[in-house]
């Protein structure tokens, strides 16, 4: 605290003069990279030195409110000085986290401030100083008498782990979860001299305790002194240090006004003479243990009536009861009662940080949450002093869809003000009610290399794909994809087109998708019955298209629950009266299938989803549409073949297949077991040369997806349909042929560059994004190997507004369009926006991408 406490006025009642003050520490982050940063420095070179001041790591901002008389001014306070500190921080790229921890820590680029002060802690403490990054909350009451002071913090020890309990906001140490809904508290109790200060009778015991302490050499100043509350050691308040910093500008009141009702109560019995509580340090220890573990979720000890565990929720309610005749003196007690009320209800911010970390498993979502719940109401204040809403509005950003040149585009203007209306607060209940819908549903999907499945991400504003846009890409696809299945029936016969000179033999041999399990289909027949097509749009506005799926496209449940969650979440968005139903496409789809049936099959094809169950990233889209389609859902244990035919083998029972819906990779169909304990490829084949079976899609289709093989699609659709192409490609270059890869070699900053059989983001290298040690390594592999690889011209991603928890915010999307082949080509009425997160071209959700509802017009 940087401004003197005031003296109490004999004009006022005696509880008037327990004013209040905060002093909130504050993690600066890095907005982009969401981790630790040390550049608190630049921050407060533009603050004013009274408010703002340096703490040990140049990583946190303290900042110290004015004095207060009441709740509501120190509610201002509080706002007013996070308001000006985030407004210069944001100006540097850099967020400001009012938490115990923040998750993203990188300890070897965190020096602690250079005063002589700080380096002689370092010295002496070593590791106690390296991870000190914390941030705490420090409540101050105005109490002049010395004497007093001491003996308040010694009577309001007892209920102090209610209020750490109430303050919890640091699950995350280092990167990973504690296990702990105080992390800070755990590092902080390792200081010599924290925790309770043991039994003091006054002022004079206090200071000498504190002299012994200093002439020991356990520390070098009074400040230094950690008691969990304790005389303040430069202003004459009773000081609370025992509460993490709370995201939430509500919580820093409530403990507030929770703390002074307590020295009040303290200070009626010192003055009434009343016995001193019972000391019991290793009780109080293990009270402040279990209030750190477990926060307002679990149970505190029923300290001082018993050392019997209650849960938390109870304590807390039974404390604001207790204090209500002093919260009644000092006239708290409706403001106090309301927001206890909304603290039990919401839960502790480190819960929150858990329920934030399991929608997509991704810690910067963590620290974007924080950033915005420390930012949220300090624009505005509200009626009876609660935070206003943030804005929801327009933003400017070139290329954007729903904001060119920061104006709301027409076919937004009805969106726009239902989110403004609900206001970043209203926005992430919607969100939370989201996240409830999905876990309801299963709607999730998993990554490589991570046990637990995640809930798809979903962004709450949906994308409008106008009418002419919509009828354009149509035809445009249909065309595509027709071009695409006659080349791979061709490519696996006669490669006429090779013969013909209009693709080069290389490109096909040199494939590592080309696969002899492609040949075994012997009649001319659709190969590719279902196909996704990912599309891009640029900041001119023009369409055009990245990549070919043919092998085993993924997407088509998630853009069905997609607009199913819309409706569901958010019921009061306008629906435009073009826009399509995505409920038809489980029934394209099926038609698609038994029209792949082969002459083998009877009058009523029987159709199977084949899986690899549970484990498969996209279970949930497997299982969704086998019940859509009203077929069953089958792993390769409950098929096998006899006689040169698949059957399914269910309760005891088979039955024939004709259509096989494949879900999963050729190399893990080839190998997994079938039936009858033998692996499922070998006689698999068979059935596929007899043509007794279909799979859709088949085997060999990765060729398609050859991103060598994507330069030549224009080619493909002139010479097999005698049309011009409708949609455009990314100027692509082919390493593999010398003059071209020449031009990329000496572009590889500017350019995109892919391996041919590259999918899901990976390996890509974006030139412009791209570090020199990246570009010296993809430059030695493409020398290396030039044909196993391409490059693209970087194209500038048109951007679409995603709520980002606290605002809309611009980010980047591509659109995955799906065309099911029968007798004829359809397009789907649902198609996938994908959603790259901050800071990347990247969408793929295994990759850190999302998802939003597209609103396709007919």
């Amino acid at each position: 605290m940087t401004e003197s406490l005031q003296a109490p006025n004999p004009h006022v009642p005696d509880q008037a003069a327990l004013t209040l003050g905060v002093e909130e520490e504050l993690h600066v982050v890095d907005l982009a990279t969401r981790e630790l940063v040390p550049r608190a420095p630049e921050i407060l070179d533009r603050l004013d030195s009274a408010h703002f001041s340096a703490e040990l790591h140049r990583s946190v901002v303290e900042t110290n409110t004015p004095v207060s008389a009441t709740l509501d001014d120190l509610r201002e306070g509080v706002a007013e000085r996070r308001r000006t500190a985030i407004g210069v921080a944001e100006s540097l790229g850099l967020g400001l986290v009012a938490a115990g921890t923040v998750p993203l820590v990188d300890l070897d680029s965190l020096p602690v401030t250079p005063t002589s002060r700080y380096q002689r802690m370092l010295h002496e403490y070593q590791m106690l100083v390296r991870e000190q990054l914390i941030c705490g909350a420090q409540v101050h009451v105005g109490v002049p008498d010395r004497d007093e002071a001491v003996a308040i913090a010694q009577r309001v020890a007892p209920v102090l782990p209610a209020l750490l309990a109430l303050s919890t906001s640091s699950p995350y140490w280092l990167g990973e979860d504690s296990g702990y809904a105080s992390a800070r508290s755990l590092v902080w109790m390792r200081w010599p001299t924290a925790g309770d200060s043991g039994p003091l009778g006054s002022a004079a015991e206090h200071e000498a305790l504190v002299n012994d302490l200093i002439a020991s050499g356990t520390i070098s100043d009074p400040k230094m002194v950690y008691f969990d509350v304790r005389p303040s050691a430069h202003v004459p308040t009773v000081e609370l240090r025992v509460t993490d910093s709370s995201p939430d500008v509500e919580t820093v009141i409530l403990l507030a006004g929770v703390f002074r009702a307590l020295v009040l109560r303290a200070r009626e019995e010192h003055r009434a003479g009343l016995p001193m509580p019972l000391a019991r340090p290793p009780l109080h220890r293990a009270a402040m243990w279990r209030a750190a573990r477990s926060g307002l979720e679990g149970d505190l000890l029923d300290l001082p009536r018993s050392p019997v565990p209650i849960p938390a929720p109870l304590a807390v309610e039974r404390l604001i009861g207790e204090l209500r005749p002093q919260l009644e003196q000092l006239g708290d007690w409706d403001q106090v009662y309301d927001l206890s009320l909304r603290a039990l209800s919401q839960g502790s911010s480190s819960a929150r940080q858990r329920r934030v970390l399991a929608r997509r498993g991704r810690l910067s979502d963590v620290v974007d949450m924080l950033v915005t719940d420390t930012r949220g109401g300090v624009t505005a204040a509200g009626p009876a002093g609660t935070p206003a809403p943030a804005l929801i509005e327009a933003y400017v950003t070139e290329g954007d869809e729903a904001f060119p040149g920061g104006r709301v585009s027409p076919a937004y203007a009805g969106i726009l003000p239902v989110l403004t209306s609900l206001g970043a607060t209203g926005l992430r209940h919607r969100e939370d009610a989201r996240d409830d819908e999905q876990r309801a549903r299963g709607i999730t999907f998993s990554v490589a290399g991570e046990a637990a499945t995640r809930l798809f991400p979903f962004d709450l504003v949906p994308r409008i794909v106008p009418t002419t846009d919509w009828t354009h890409l149509r035809e445009g696809l249909t065309q595509r994809v027709k071009a695409l299945d006659a080349f791979l029936n061709d490519v696996y016969t006669e490669r006429q087109i090779v013969a013909d000179g209009k693709i080069p033999e290389w490109v096909i041999n040199g494939s590592p998708e080309l696969r002899a399990s492609g040949a075994l289909i012997r009649r001319r027949a659709v190969r590719a019955q279902v196909a996704g097509v990912d599309l891009v749009r640029d900041g001119e506005g023009h369409w055009c298209v990245l990549e070919d799926n043919l092998r085993v496209p993924s997407g088509i449940a998630y853009a069905i629950q997609n607009r199913r969650l819309t409706w569901s979440v958010l019921p009061e968005l306008p629906r435009p009266g073009a826009l399509l139903s995505v409920e038809d496409t489980p029934k394209l789809l099926k038609q698609a299938l038994l029209e792949a049936a082969g002459p083998a099959a009877g009058d009523e094809p029987a159709i199977v989803v084949l899986s690899q169950g549970p484990d498969d990233s996209a279970w949930f889209e497997h299982r969704m549409l086998a019940e859509a389609m009203g077929v069953p859902v089958v792993r390769s244990t409950e098929l096998f073949v006899d006689e040169g035919r698949v059957w399914r083998l269910s309760g005891g029972h088979r039955s024939p297949v004709d259509v096989i819906y494949l879900r999963m990779g050729e190399d893990s169909l080839v190998h997994s077991p079938g039936a009858d304990g033998m692996p499922l490829g070998p006689s698999l084949v068979s059935a596929l040369h007899a043509d007794s079976v279909v799979l859709a899609n088949a085997l060999g289709n990765g060729i398609g997806d050859d991103k060598a093989v994507y330069a030549y699609v224009p080619r493909m659709i002139e010479y097999y349909l005698g049309e011009k192409p409708l949609l455009a490609d990314v100027p692509t270059y082919l390493c593999g042929i010398p003059d071209q890869r020449v031009e990329v070699l000496s572009r590889l900053d500017e350019l995109v560059c892919k391996p041919v059989d590259g999918y899901g983001g990976d390996r890509i290298v974006i030139g412009p994004h791209a570090t020199a040690d990246e570009l010296d390594a993809l430059r030695r592999q493409i020398q290396t190997a030039p044909h196993r690889w391409v490059a693209q011209e970087l194209v500038n991603l048109s951007t679409h507004p995603v709520f980002d928890g606290h605002r809309l915010a611009p980010r980047h999307v591509d659109l995955r369009a799906f065309v099911f082949t029968g007798s004829n080509s359809v397009v789907a009425p649902a198609a996938l926006t994908r959603v790259a997160p901050a800071g990347s071209m990247i969408v793929n959700s295994s990759r850190g991408g999302g998802s939003k509802d597209t609103w396709l017009l007919g």
